[in-house]
Formats: C-alpha cells, structure tokens, sequence
C-alpha cells in the first residue's frame, strides 16, 4: 500500500454523539475489532479497513487485551496499522482496549485485580505501540474482588496517564451505581459502559443499564448489534454453508429456532418496507433507544463496513 493520506472529507457524512455528559463526542458507528484483525486474518484486508473506517470519518476504534485470535494479535495488527498509516492522525483517534478476561495462565491473567489491570494495560500498550489509550476498560464483573480495587485502579491509571478515560463492560446494575459513585468522588467520571443491546438481547435495558447511564451522564456503547450476524439477511433462509454458525462456539446452531426464524423474516419484512436492510434497521433500533452513544460493528470487509455505516450519516 502507497503512503496512506487521509481523505480530507472524512468529517462529512458521520454524525457524533455526546458520550454521556463529557466533552467526548463519538461517532455513531464505531469499529470493534474483537472478530477479523487478529493474527490469524489477512494484515493487508485489515489495514485496508482500518484507512476505510477512518476515511468515513469512523474515529473510535475497540479493542481489549484477548482480542485475535490469538490472544493480543488484534492489538498487535493496530499498532503496525498506527506505524504504517495511522500515527499522523493519532490525536483524531478514540482508542480503548480493555481487561477482565482471561489472558495469560496463572492467577493474575484474568478476572479484576489491580495486578492483572496494570499488567494487562502495559502489555496492551507495547502491543499498540501507544503511550496511552483514549479509554480503558473493566471489561467484566468480578464478584471476587473487591469493587474498590478495581476502580482504584482505573482511577490510578487515568492519574498514571495511561488512560485518558475509564469505562466498564458487562457490570450488573448495582455494581455499576457504585462504580459510578466511587469514580465520581475520586474526579475519574466513568465516561462509558459497554454492553450487549440488540433487538434480540434487550437485557441493559430491562435490567435499568441503560436508564441509569442515562441518568447518570454516563455513554452506552453497545457491542454484537447484530447479534454477530443473526440480524442480517445472512440467516433469513436458514444457515448458509460457511457462516459463522456453521464453525463458531459464540453463535450455535440451536440458537435459530423456527420462531426466531419467523420473527428475523417478519423483522425483514418491516425494514424492506422502510427501503432498508434488516442490519441496517437494526443498528438505527440501537441508536433510537434514550442514552445509547455508539453501535460497535464489526467488519470483514469494507464493502460489509459501508452496507453498516449508513445508520450513522447525517440525513
């Protein structure tokens, strides 16, 4: 690939939401890259839509430590990305990583301490080849350790200048409200919380996430919106050779039930009738919903990013 330039109209077409009551905006379609930029995919298709994204004026990307496969590769791919075309706009970039799960063997490779946060941070932080991360999160609940020394964490690596902004992923309500309260006390707001929202998983708000973020000022990002490819036109007819169905633990063959199946069509029905996708109508049912800042998509290709990013442009 030739020196990469950035096209100079990459503000144009995305529109930016306030992250919660902070002075982040974030774009309404971010790249997640938990699927298809670890070590195992093709480098020269990741850079590829890495530029492409950032072209369409896409500015968060997210990651955490055990994205790849294997483990650490889809943060190793971002730091030659950031080396090969990227690092002239690094201060135009949102970057987050995150810690929670499991990463390297033994006892501080996983779960919540102090240890495995700093530790896991550091790693994460050679692998981009960044001094910092614009976000870093807790990305899981752990009922084992105590909540201060979590968030005391997030706190000192924000104080560390390691982070800039701290969030979690995935933590049940109450935990949530004290995190919100510890941070606050401490001048570390908790900027964001990511979790799983889609048409089919309506768990953050059901469970008053989202309404508490809301009230909060905190940002909601929400990952898998397309219930990694179920609310697409992928599975309308059943399950095609070749998809993810077919070769991935996360999403199982027992998961498209005749009734989901009938709802997925009825679902299709409605958004042709709008002129749009089933994603496409999925991702705006996101972004309609009170306190939702961004949709994380994932892409494996820039024609699959460009069919997601329409949700996210100015009218």
């Amino acid at each position: 690939m030739e020196k990469y330039v950035a096209d100079e109209n990459r503000y144009d077409g995305m529109e930016y939401n306030r992250c919660g009551r902070s002075g982040v905006l974030l774009p309404k379609v971010s790249l997640g890259m938990w699927h298809n930029f670890g070590g195992v995919d093709d480098y020269q298709r990741s850079l590829k839509i890495l530029c492409y994204a950032f072209d369409k004026g896409i500015t968060h990307l997210d990651l955490a430590n055990n994205y790849g496969p294997p483990y650490g590769s889809a943060e190793e791919t971002l730091g030659r990305v950031m080396d090969e075309a990227l690092r002239p706009y690094r201060d135009e970039l949102f970057i987050s990583s995150k810690a929670g799960y499991d990463m390297w063997p033994g006892p501080y490779g996983d779960w919540g301490s102090r240890k495995y946060l700093m530790a896991s941070l550091d790693q994460s932080l050679k692998r981009m080849r960044l001094d910092y991360v614009d976000l870093f999160y807790s990305h899981r609940y752990d009922p084992n350790t105590p909540l201060e020394e979590t968030l005391q964490a997030l706190v000192d690596i924000v104080r560390a200048g390691k982070a800039l902004y701290v969030g979690i992923s995935r933590w049940p309500l109450e935990a949530t409200r004290f995190a919100i309260d510890y941070l606050k006390q401490r001048d570390v707001p908790l900027l964001i919380y990511q979790g799983r929202l889609n048409m089919l998983d309506r768990s953050p708000i059901d469970e008053g996430i989202l309404d508490l973020c809301h009230q909060e000022g905190v940002g909601f990002i929400s990952f898998s919106p397309l219930a990694q490819g179920l609310l697409t036109d992928r599975y309308l007819n059943g399950i095609p050779e070749g998809s993810r169905m077919t070769r991935e633990h996360f999403l199982k063959h027992e998961m498209l039930t005749p009734e989901l199946l009938a709802q997925l069509q009825q679902w299709n029905a409605e958004a042709q009738a709008q002129g749009r996708t089933l994603a496409e109508q999925a991702l705006r049912w996101i972004l309609e919903q009170r306190g939702v800042t961004s949709v994380l998509v994932g892409a494996s290709s820039t024609e699959q990013l460009d069919k997601n990013l329409k949700c996210g442009l100015k009218p």
